[in-house]
């Protein structure tokens, strides 16, 4: 039974508690926050004891950390907890700057302990498949991915200013699929991006509206489609081209009732966000994580892809900034 403590008790913290506890070999023993009420309450629901953040990183019965928190607090946690022997799984990104990122992946190589970054929708059931497909041969080289990542609405204007711009904190899924499907990190990186959305994202310094074109050294070609609103509902899709075919992932479906009639043929809408639709993903990202960390086998996302992820946002964002295509 592996002992966790869960730092942070904000949403995506409560996101992980479910999956966690729902996990028959894992234990949720501990949650911290910096925030003790918040803690205090999600601990109570699932009957794990509270402590500080620093306090479940030194208690030597906990076997591991799933690090939850803000993101300008991850390098520095994702170090402390391997330092005192603890496997960690981290959310995305590993944090705001590249730099920093790149150093924290150092201290944690060298302190020996598995470490895996939070990307979960390598693990939705759909796109697992997609890929199996993919790496089976079904449609030959990968030439042509397009991958849209639409939100139903924009986050609050205090999360924008904390978040590290669009690029860092939503485009860095589709980064990081973008590796997970084509292999490896592109070559250059051009992103148009636009406020169309709120204006206090704009105020704020970041964008609300994205496009992204990378090339990869071999001629291959990724788009990414990013909004922070879609008023149909959360929209999810993967399409990739290959030198035999294609493969498509569609949008999890609030039902799938169909009606024609002589007026046309209507179906539900996507479902609302990402908790109705990545919820069975976090599930299975930490199974994944819980068979690595008692097999002894490698992390299916490493520091490795979470670096490279946040490499090519910073580039994005330089893109956008200036205009100009960045090469990697």
């Amino acid at each position: 039974m592996l002992n966790v403590g869960l730092l942070g008790a904000g949403r995506i913290g409560r996101v992980h508690a479910v999956a966690v506890s729902g996990h028959v070999g894992s234990r949720l023993a501990a949650i911290g926050d910096v925030h003790a009420p918040a803690a205090e309450a999600l601990a109570e629901g699932l009957g794990a004891e509270v402590n500080t953040p620093e306090g479940i990183i030194a208690d030597k019965s906990i076997d591991a950390v799933l690090i939850a928190t803000s993101t300008d607090t991850h390098s520095d946690l994702i170090e402390a907890a391997t330092k005192a022997g603890k496997a960690v799984l981290c959310e995305k990104p590993v944090d705001l700057s590249l730099e920093r990122a790149l150093e924290c992946r150092e201290n944690a190589a060298a302190s020996g302990q598995p470490v895996m970054v939070g990307f979960n929708r390598r693990f939705d059931p759909s796109f697992s498949a997609f890929k199996a497909k993919l790496d089976a041969g079904k449609i030959g080289k990968a030439e042509l991915l397009t991958i849209t990542s639409f939100d139903p609405a924009p986050p609050p204007t205090d999360y924008i200013k904390g978040s590290g711009g669009l690029f860092r904190d939503m485009t860095i899924h589709d980064f990081d699929m973008a590796k997970w499907l084509m292999g490896r990190v592109p070559e250059t990186v051009t992103a148009m991006a636009s406020n169309l959305v709120d204006p206090e994202i704009g105020a704020a310094g970041d964008f609300d509206t994205a496009v992204v074109t990378m090339t990869y050294a071999d001629g291959r070609i990724a788009v990414i489609k990013n909004s922070r609103r879609a008023a149909f509902g959360y929209d999810q899709r993967i399409e990739l081209l290959g030198s035999e075919g294609m493969l498509q992932a569609g949008n999890q479906l609030e039902n799938s009732v169909m009606t024609s009639t002589r007026d046309g043929v209507t179906g539900a809408k996507p479902v609302l966000f990402f908790l109705e639709r990545y919820m069975p993903a976090y599930g299975a990202e930490w199974a994944a994580f819980v068979e690595a960390v008692e097999g002894g086998g490698p992390m299916p996302v490493t520091l490795d892809d979470g670096v490279d992820a946040l490499a090519v946002a910073e580039a994005a964002t330089r893109s956008a900034q200036t205009g100009e295509t960045v090469r990697l």
